[in-house]
């Protein structure tokens, strides 16, 4: 995840961009000691920044939106009023370079300057620019008549009373007076000095001009600091000064992802050549964020090879940690003390018809959902249309849109309008699609992992402008989920018979089961079967595969540690098959670790294939080492766990073990 425009301006600390969304007007209110013969002029020229509201909307909708309790302005605008621009010239005109961007790949119309008449204006080409200090200059493709321009003072004095002027909160051009305080040098090396100010300033001043006493243009307008009444402007000789024929993008990016602490700082340092008209400006603009982007990303990994999960020392607990058998996926994070540990958790669940479910949960900035597929829809319906896996989760009303104070249940985001493939690290395959939702101006963007039982999704609400950041960061954070791979034995036979569903490490693996005879499992690390006199063999029977990271030869691995059939999906654990894989922790590790390990390799209680009564449940393991151990001891072992609800006799128990180690081999060492 990164920033761009901000990082010109972040070492002010809490600084607030003026720009915003809010309601169109044309009206003009004067300050007292503003001579009035000023405002015509002022006003001619000076412009509402505003882009077109969306005229579609994909979204279904619960009930019709009551756009009708809408103020009856906002309700009838055709624009949303992000900014203020002004005229320095015939045909130049100047904004806030953030004012700008916020047209860049906008789902809204591009940005357009609006006069006190109501009259728009598209813009023509862009002549200058720069990212570093936040302005733009450029030409309109058919400005308004006359010459209407405000005059200039380069060089104003200080503790004079100057006027902000601005489409303040979106309700038209306003002026407020106050005073010229200071020159506050640009924190990052003081290449150039910001002008602080004291007259009021509100969301859509940006890009607005600074006047001095006598009208004249002294600085652009575009932000405040958020816990005092001090606003920043750039003196306005820094725009006329600045050369024309470049953008100049230069700017401190920070670049994080959200699996650990550091941050990838770095200097953007990029140009390209103007004037162009505003669809090329966005269009270059993009691709050098994107490549700066591509490169952070790669240098953030690269310094952190050394320790990045499954390496490093750090890992090593969660690698050698007994195989979680988890319903709802997590994240592998770093913590502060460095070691990699699962977060996220099911925070709520929403049931749907047909046994269906959707479960969400939240790390960072990323939402963790759980789909478990109703009964009634057919998995190659829902394998195969994104439409219908996101208008289940719609279902449970976690989209909602508000007017009005009201909120209106969003019922379905319709088709997505990208949709790709992306294989993370360990060959898992996640279907991507992207959604807008044109009236937030914002992309929905979902990473969904098929599994038998449903689907594992990451999904992000993002602006449209960062979604090829957005991209890096679910691709490669996708290889940071954990996540088990569950569901009933008729789940799973739909699930097997599409190849393309499957991780690569399961395409390895061979899962048999004939109803009421036999159930067996096969893989190049174990085999096993039980015949259906051990647990009975029914498409009900729940399936888990404990997939998880491990080391095989020094090499990271993502492979099953644990197989988990149940009687049935209500059995609670109560009869069920088990086999799982343990493995060697090296020295050094907790206690729990080595003690678990001492008394697999020697057998000792729970280990030992003697039945015990715990809980309300018989249970009896025993240990299977690998057929050709040989003389040195074995690195991994395996254990049969079988348990049944209520008391049986020993030998009953050891019978149904040992039909389930009967055929039980192990084999890799």
């Amino acid at each position: 995840m990164r920033t761009w425009y901000e990082g010109a301006i972040r070492g002010f600390g809490m600084l607030v961009l003026l720009s915003g969304v809010g309601l169109a007007g044309a009206t003009a209110a004067r300050a007292a000691s503003l001579d009035p013969a000023m405002l015509p002029k002022i006003q001619a020229a000076t412009f509402e920044v505003v882009q077109a509201k969306p005229t579609g909307d994909t979204l279904s909708y619960e009930r019709p939106l009551p756009l009708e309790l809408l103020p009856y302005q906002e309700r009838t605008d055709k624009y949303y009023s992000i900014g203020t621009a002004f005229a320095i010239g015939h045909n130049r005109y100047v904004t806030a370079g953030h004012v700008l961007l916020a047209g860049e790949a906008s789902l809204w119309g591009p940005p357009e300057l609006r006069d006190a008449a109501g009259r728009v204006y598209p813009i023509g080409k862009i002549e200058k620019f720069s990212l570093g200090k936040d302005f733009v200059v450029f030409t309109l493709a058919q400005p308004p008549a006359g010459d209407a321009a405000l005059e200039v003072d380069a060089s104003p004095a200080l503790n004079q009373v100057v006027y902000a002027v601005g489409n303040a909160l979106g309700t038209g051009v306003v002026i407020r007076d106050g005073l010229y305080t200071s020159d506050t040098p640009e924190q990052e090396n003081g290449a150039w000095k910001w002008m602080r100010f004291s007259a009021a300033a509100s969301p859509g001043n940006s890009g607005g001009p600074l006047l001095d006493k006598d009208g004249k243009l002294i600085g652009v307008v575009l932000m405040k600091s958020a816990n005092e009444n001090l606003n920043y402007a750039l003196p306005i000789h820094e725009v006329l000064d600045a050369p024309s024929g470049n953008a100049e993008m230069e700017s401190r990016i920070a670049y994080q992802l959200d699996l650990f602490d550091t941050v990838e700082n770095s200097q953007l340092k990029a140009r390209f050549a103007l004037p162009v008209g505003l669809g090329d400006f966005y269009r270059e603009f993009q691709s050098r964020i994107d490549a700066n982007s591509d490169a952070q990303l790669k240098a953030l990994l690269a310094r952190e090879s050394a320790n990045l999960f499954p390496s490093g020392a750090g890992s090593a607990r969660l690698l050698h940690q007994q195989t979680q058998l988890d319903g709802f996926p997590t994240l592998i994070v770093r913590g502060s003390d460095g070691e990699w540990r699962r977060a996220g958790g099911q925070a709520q669940r929403f049931a749907l018809d047909g046994n269906g479910y959707v479960a969400t949960g939240a790390v960072a900035n990323n939402g963790l959902v759980r789909l478990r597929r109703p009964d009634g829809v057919a998995a190659a319906t829902f394998y195969g249309d994104a439409k219908s896996r996101m208008d289940l989760l719609a279902r449970t009303g976690m989209f909602q849109r508000a007017v009005a104070g009201e909120k209106v249940k969003i019922t379905s985001l319709g088709k997505p309008v990208r949709e790709s493939t992306h294989l993370d690290r360990w060959r898992r395959p996640w279907h991507v699609a992207v959604w807008p939702l044109p009236y937030a101006n914002a992309l929905v963007m979902a990473y969904s992992l098929p599994v038998p039982d449903g689907s594992v999704m990451l999904v992000r609400f993002t602006p449209p402008a960062h979604e090829h950041d957005t991209m890096l960061d679910l691709a490669e954070i996708s290889s940071f989920v954990h996540v088990t791979y569950q569901g009933t034995l008729a789940q799973w036979k739909d699930f097997l018979g599409n190849p393309a569903l499957q991780p690569a490490t399961l395409k390895g693996i061979r899962i048999d089961f004939d109803y009421d005879h036999r159930f067996s499992y096969t893989s190049p690390r174990v085999a096993f079967s039980y015949p259906s006199t051990l647990q009975a063999v029914k498409p009900d029977n729940l399936l888990w595969l404990g997939f998880r990271f491990f080391l095989d030869g020094g090499k990271p691995v993502w492979d099953v540690g644990d197989v988990n059939v149940w009687k049935d999906t209500a059995s609670d654990d109560h009869n069920n098959v088990n086999v799982q894989r343990y493995v060697a922790p090296p020295p050094g590790l907790d206690d729990d670790l080595s003690g678990r390990w001492r008394k697999l390799a020697e057998r000792e209680y729970p280990y030992n294939g003697v039945a015990r009564y715990e809980n309300d449940l018989m249970k009896i393991n025993a240990v299977v080492a690998p057929a050709a151990a040989g003389s040195q001891p074995s690195t991994v072992l395996y254990t049969a766990f079988y348990g049944t609800a209520g008391t049986q006799p020993q030998a009953d128990m050891k019978g149904k073990l040992d039909l389930l180690t009967k055929d039980m081999r192990v084999t890799e060492h």
